[in-house]
């Protein structure tokens, strides 16, 4: 927020709130279970769900602020206030299973946003594009049989969580609309582009969702601790143009970012700014 602020974006951008409760939403996706747990965690102070997810006595609530704040970006792109939304939430996402939050992860944004589109919008074909460093096996489990889901996902393999194999295509009907591409420690802009531009984006275009959603993890930065990558600003700036050439091509221009990873802040801070900036271009 604070490079946002001080690239003197965050002025010109539009701010959007939601006011609902956004439990509902979060039960389309998640067991009852995983938000009892998560509730009764933070009613504790500080405690772990697992070895890598603490939360504390605000965790629950920020949580479900986070959800609310991507809900609020579907209504606005929906209703055509805006074409395309960042949303600049903590805690991610994408680790969080149906049945339990791990990995950082509490409730799944990306993917209650997607239901949220299909059930209170009616859009039937979402496509979510995955460029955390991480595989985000939650998201990719709960719509792997799911046709009207298409997950892509480009992480480095192997590392955490340890799915994420290119074999790992879909199940059932959904057979076919999951992609991973695991990528070596190590790769750079050029790697990651060609796999954007020569196999995202023509499957992309084949599939024609009706919006498109960016699970928007910064953590594939060269200088971010938790990783062995190599993109730069310059590699995420044409990784955003790609997925606005699909949202163009085929969902009239709707595209929603969810932030997931990133643990420089100065790189994150870089990066989510060229992000931005590139997503309020015109198309």
């Amino acid at each position: 927020m604070q490079a946002l602020e001080a690239s003197g974006q965050s002025r010109q951008l539009v701010h959007l709130d939601w006011d609902d409760d956004p439990q509902a939403w979060v039960a389309e996706v998640h067991e009852a279970e995983v938000m009892q747990r998560v509730q009764a965690a933070s009613q504790q102070g500080r405690a772990a769900l697992d070895p890598d997810t603490i939360v504390s006595h605000d965790s629950y609530d920020v949580a479900l602020q986070a959800v609310a704040g991507t809900l609020a970006a579907a209504d606005a792109v929906v209703s055509g206030e805006v074409s395309q939304a960042f949303c600049a939430v903590r805690p991610p996402g994408h680790h969080a299973e149906a049945h339990r939050s791990m990995g950082f992860c509490l409730f799944n944004n990306v993917a209650i946003l997607a239901r949220y589109l299909q059930k209170r919008h009616g859009l039937d074909n979402i496509l979510i594009i995955d460029w955390d460093v991480h595989h985000g096996n939650g998201t990719q489990h709960i719509f792997e049989a799911d046709a009207s889901v298409m997950y892509v996902s480009t992480h480095q393999y192997p590392f955490y969580p340890g799915t994420g194999a290119g074999s790992e295509t879909g199940t059932g009907s959904g057979a076919g609309y999951t992609l991973n591409f695991p990528l070596p420690a190590g790769t750079g802009d050029d790697a990651y582009l060609t796999v954007f531009e020569q196999a995202i984006l023509p499957r992309a275009l084949e599939y024609r969702p009706d919006c498109v959603l960016v699970s928007a993890g910064f953590d594939a930065h060269y200088a971010d601790p938790l990783a062995h990558m190599q993109v730069s600003e310059a590699g995420y700036r044409r990784m955003t143009e790609v997925v606005k050439e699909i949202a163009a091509a085929c969902s009239g221009n709707r595209l929603i970012s969810v932030l997931e990873g990133g643990y420089n802040v100065e790189a994150l801070g870089r990066s989510v700014t060229t992000h931005v900036a590139t997503l309020r271009q015109d198309p």
